[in-house]
């Protein structure tokens, strides 16, 4: 018989974008394992990107339970008069310079009131519901999936209730990280409390990349380094449409993802445009496509360029629709966010990319953990957004490539990418439940009798 875990996650099919893939993967291949997932999320969610596609990959065994959640973001919307762009999108694009008396207010209240993000308000209806699934399903272990952090909150308090076991799942950072909200010095104290506790209360903590350990222990020395365990993201090979077998008509370079504020491609315009002038490529042999939401301030940059014509844009489209422009490309683009934290940021586009068999540009740090993951696998190089002399020798090294001439490029090593599929990342997970599973005693009943009721 299957061992329960209850997974809380707010973002979660018919969700879409990168923030879904690790947990629905979780939650797809747990089952081989051992573990049956139950599922705690949200109905109707203010999603950046929906992806109801998403839904037909869910076991059908798996129960999900949605429920409703009071969220800001109306009076976000009227408040600073944007309507129609996603709200991450808006969030980040805008440096506080430029934003207006309205988007100050909203910023000031977000920051000051939603601690520790916006989604706090899941927390009312999230706890009813997460106890009766805890009952029905006798769950063992709990697994939360941050962020939003507030995921955290209620597997914290599950655990204070219940004694059960708890892994807390991160994919970024929590205090101090660029999408965290610039706060006073009450809420942040507040924030910073919160998230110690989380640090301090679970089980064990599952980071997607290594800094996001790093920076938690460098926040707080009290805690144990052998509580962080990283579980890398990954790909899923059955996501893959078969690779096209004719060239493509010209030379296509595809970013896969969202772009604004500090994700800008300025860099890669400024190498494609030195290569124009220097006569090293036409703009009719270019399509350089951008497969996801672009902000205001990118979409500018990008109609400034004189290579507009050769710029193909998208939008948001299902993952397997983004999968297909992937490995029909002949190159592929990765932007890291311009940020303190960007040696330290893997984002999980990247390994995507990896499961593609593309040659791979990184506007990453040299030095950098993305740049260390290239080399390790072979797949790919890395220019730094000043560097648009190497970007542009990079890149004209694709288009060389694409024209068929033999060129060096980048070698990947199957061996090493293999490591990095989502079975292979649920099976770690996997192993972890097994190792909180057998320090509770399974007779144990974490349920005493006047909880059971319904």
């Amino acid at each position: 018989m299957l061992r329960r875990v209850l997974v809380v996650a707010y973002y979660f099919p018919p969700s879409g974008g990168p923030g879904v893939q690790r947990v629905l993967k979780h939650v797809r291949y747990l089952p081989e394992f051992g573990w049956e997932p139950v599922v705690l999320t949200v109905r109707d969610g203010e999603f950046p990107a929906r992806d109801p596609s998403l839904l037909q990959e869910l076991p059908p065994n798996v129960h999900v339970e949605r429920t409703p959640i009071l969220e800001p973001y109306a009076l976000y919307r009227r408040l600073t008069r944007r309507h129609g762009t996603p709200i991450d999108v808006q969030v980040l694009t805008t440096e506080p310079p430029r934003r207006s008396i309205a988007e100050r207010l909203a910023h000031w209240i977000r920051a000051t009131f939603f601690i520790p993000d916006a989604r706090v308000g899941w927390l009312l209806t999230a706890l009813p519901a997460a106890r009766r699934l805890l009952r029905r399903y006798r769950i063992e272990v709990l697994y939360s999936s941050s962020p939003p952090y507030t995921c955290a909150l209620i597997a914290r308090q599950l655990k204070r209730r219940y004694g059960l076991p708890w892994i807390a799942g991160f994919r970024d950072p929590w205090t101090g990280f660029l999408t965290t909200p610039r706060r006073w010095w009450l809420p942040a104290w507040i924030d910073r409390r919160l998230e110690h506790s989380v640090f301090r209360e679970a089980d064990l903590i599952e980071c997607a990349w290594e800094g996001i350990a790093e920076d938690a222990l460098r926040k707080y020395s009290d805690l144990p380094a052998e509580k962080f365990v990283h579980i890398p993201n990954g790909f899923d090979p059955a996501d893959y449409p078969p690779a096209p077998t004719e060239r493509n008509a010209r030379f296509t370079l595809t970013y896969s993802g969202s772009l604004y504020g500090r994700r800008n491609p300025a860099v890669v315009l400024a190498a494609l445009e030195l290569l124009q002038r220097s006569g090293q490529l036409r703009a009719e042999e270019l399509c350089f496509r951008i497969v996801g939401r672009c902000g205001e301030d990118v979409l500018q940059t990008l109609r400034q360029s004189p290579l507009f014509d050769s710029i193909e844009l998208t939008g948001y489209v299902p993952h397997r629709e983004s999968l297909r422009h992937v490995v029909s490309s002949d190159a592929l683009l990765l932007i890291v966010d311009d940020a303190p934290e960007s040696h330290a940021i893997v984002p999980g586009k990247l390994f995507e990319y990896l499961g593609a068999g593309k040659p791979i540009l990184a506007i990453a740090p040299h030095g950098s953990a993305v740049e260390r993951l290239l080399h390790q696998t072979g797949c790919g190089e890395v220019a730094e957004r000043t560097e648009v002399e190497r970007c542009a020798e990079i890149l004209h090294r694709y288009i060389r490539a694409w024209r068929g001439e033999k060129v060096p490029l980048p070698q990947p090593r199957p061996e090493v990418i293999r490591q990095y599929e989502r079975r292979t990342a649920a099976q770690r997970l996997a192993q972890l439940l097994d190792q909180l599973s057998a320090l509770q005693p399974r007779q144990k009943d974490h349920y005493p009798q006047h909880h059971r009721a319904e």
